[in-house]
């Protein structure tokens, strides 16, 4: 693990094992940084949101097996903002509409709401990409609380 901390905002890096039972521990690591970070009332949501990101890294890249998963987690000014790293270049349009009787294929509906709409998917440095989200307080900075 690597954190930075550069005076205002506090970053913290892991590369995990793509596997499913890494998403606990990077939920843990989350929740832990949130107490520290003095930001613990989101610590539910950020790992909700971590947890759908993470699963979808595990479950539908498309890479060898041994490549591996980062997450990034970055204090901001009453939130955080949540990254997954991975090893497959492909990203999503829009978020996928299951039908009413598929038990699966809500997840980024589910981030879709957490976060208010604050989510994407981004391209990075090296292979792959990169997925984030950012779980705040509710408050727009510029305008007050968000509806």
């Amino acid at each position: 693990m690597r954190t930075e901390n550069d005076g205002e905002a506090s970053v913290s890096v892991r590369r995990w094992t793509r596997a499913a039972r890494c998403v606990g521990p990077a939920r843990h690591e989350l929740r832990r940084l949130l107490g520290e970070w003095e930001l613990a009332a989101l610590a539910d949501s950020a790992e909700i949101v971590v947890s759908e990101l993470f699963t979808n890294a595990v479950r539908h890249v498309k890479a060898p097996r041994d490549r591996l998963v980062e997450t990034r987690y970055e204090r901001l000014v009453g939130g955080v903002r949540i990254e997954v790293h991975d090893a497959d270049a492909s990203s999503w349009k829009e978020v996928p509409e299951p039908s009413p009787e598929e038990e699966s294929g809500r997840g980024l509906a589910l981030v879709d709401s957490i976060t208010g709409g604050c989510w994407g998917v981004s391209e990075r440095v090296g292979v792959g990409k990169l997925v984030w989200a950012v779980v705040d307080d509710g408050v727009d900075k510029n305008f007050g609380t968000r509806e």
